[in-house]
């Protein structure tokens, strides 16, 4: 097997793992980050209705194209784009889902800049 399919595998059990406790509802919704290579995605999803409420990645349009999209101020910029988003739709609670992802990096500054523009986890 491959270093890069070991790695996934590993993320995928720690996402079966952190999942098990981690639900969203219609009230509060969850907010699950993917990071890839070269961008990073970001859906409010409820579990509840099985919808994803909300999405913003660095690839939206909402998002300064000329910037580079796989590093921190990228990933600081999504989460006050999701939390705008949020509380326009009136959304100020959610449960955070790291996808198990390290709570490191851009995982991390997704997160404190969300918390910084207002959304509570």
């Amino acid at each position: 097997m491959a270093r890069t399919h070991i790695r996934e595998h590993g993320r995928l059990i720690r996402k079966k793992r952190v999942r098990r406790g981690v639900r969203g509802t219609d009230k509060r919704p969850r907010l699950s980050v993917y990071r890839s290579s070269k961008h990073l995605y970001v859906q409010v999803i409820s579990d509840q209705s099985g919808h994803t409420l909300l999405a913003a990645s660095t690839l939206s349009k909402e998002f300064d194209q000329t910037r580079k999209a796989a590093d921190i101020d990228a990933a600081k910029e999504v989460g006050m784009l999701i939390a705008r988003k949020c509380h326009e739709r009136g959304i100020e609670r959610v449960v955070f889902d790291r996808n198990g992802f390290r709570y490191h990096g851009r995982i991390r500054a997704v997160a404190e800049a969300a918390r910084e523009a207002g959304l509570q986890f």
